[in-house]
């Protein structure tokens, strides 16, 4: 088996979770997404656009506050 992908595959889990017809089948789905930590790995995901959505905020502000406080003194 291969390694399993590193990020949160929610098209992927949803695609099972509609084919999970049974409790046979719904209960491989819940050990297929503790096996590959899913919780762990959406969560990861979430921190990781969060922080991406505050550096460019952060960017954002200090682009342009920089711009405005960077005036040449004659």
């Amino acid at each position: 088996m291969s390694e399993p992908e590193t990020t949160y595959d929610f098209y992927r889990y949803r695609q099972l979770l509609s084919e999970a017809v049974d409790e046979s089948s719904r209960l491989r789905l819940i050990e297929l997404l503790i096996r590959e930590k899913a919780r762990d790995r959406l969560e990861a995901q979430r921190m990781s656009d969060r922080v991406a959505m505050t550096a460019e905020t952060v960017a954002k502000i200090l682009g342009t506050s920089g711009r405005r406080g960077h005036v040449e003194r004659g």
